[in-house]
C-alpha cells in the first residue's frame, strides 16, 4: 500500500495549522563533523517532485531535489552543531539543539512542527514526533534531503582542509577506510573525541 506522504500535514491542517514545518537531521552516526538539521515548510500547491527519504535517493537525485525544495518551499532553515559541542552535551542533545536552530533559522514562523524520531524539542510550538518520519511525511522527507546535502557539502569542504581522512568519500561515517586513516594519522580538529573509534587514538 502506498503511503500518503501528506497525511500528517493534512491532519495538522485540519486542526487549523497552516505553517507546518518538517524537521530532520543528518550526521548522528559519524565519527567526525557536525550534526546538521533542516526545517522545511512546503506549500500545499507543491508539484510532484519525487521527494522521499534522503536515504532512498541517489546523490544526484538528492542534489536535484535540494535545489527544487529551495525553489518551491515557503521557508527553509538549517541548524548546525559542531563536534566540540557534540562532545560536550552528547550527540542526541546536539541533534535536538540543531533542530531548534533550524526552526529559528526559518524566515516564516511555523505554527506546527513535525519531527523525525521519537523525541520532542525544546520549543513552545505544538509538535508531533514521528518515528521513521522521513518515510511518512513529505515535509520531513524534504528536511532530510536539505540536511543530508548540506552536511555532505560541508564534509566535502572539510576534505580540502584534512585530505588524509577521505571525508569527501565517507562523510565522516565509520567506514573501514576512515577507521584505517584514524589509526594511521590520529585525529583532526573535526573528529568527535567522545566517540568510540576516535577516543582510543587521541
Amino acid at each position: 500500500m502506498e503511503v500518503d506522504l501528506w497525511f500528517f500535514e493534512k491532519k495538522a491542517s485540519k486542526k487549523g495549522f497552516s505553517q507546518i514545518a518538517g524537521i530532520d537531521e543528518a550526521g548522528r552516526g559519524p565519527l567526525a563533523g557536525p550534526v546538521v538539521s533542516a526545517a522545511v515548510i512546503l506549500p500545499d500547491s507543491l508539484p510532484p517532485l519525487g521527494i522521499a527519504d534522503s536515504k532512498k535517493l541517489t546523490p544526484k537525485k538528492r542534489d536535484y531535489l535540494f535545489d527544487k525544495i529551495y525553489d518551491y518551499a515557503v521557508a527553509v532553515g538549517t541548524g548546525i552543531v559542531g563536534p566540540l559541542e557534540i562532545d560536550r552535551i552528547n550527540i542526541l542533545e546536539a541533534a535536538r539543539l540543531s533542530m531548534i536552530f533550524a526552526v529559528k533559522d526559518l524566515n516564516a514562523q511555523p505554527d506546527y512542527l513535525l519531527i523525525d524520531g521519537p523525541f520532542r524539542i525544546a520549543s513552545d510550538l505544538p509538535q508531533e514526533p514521528i518515528r521513521k518520519g522521513d518515510s511518512l511525511s513529505i515535509s520531513i522527507a524534504a528536511a532530510s534531503i536539505v540536511a543530508k546535502v548540506t552536511r555532505d557539502r560541508m564534509m566535502a569542504r572539510y576534505h580540502q582542509e584534512y585530505p588524509l581522512f577521505g571525508f569527501s568519500q565517507h562523510k565522516g561515517y565509520p567506514t573501514k577506510a576512515h577507521k584505517a586513516a584514524i589509526r594511521a594519522h590520529g585525529c583532526c580538529p573535526i573528529h568527535r573525541r567522545s566517540f568510540k573509534g576516535v577516543k582510543e587514538y587521541l
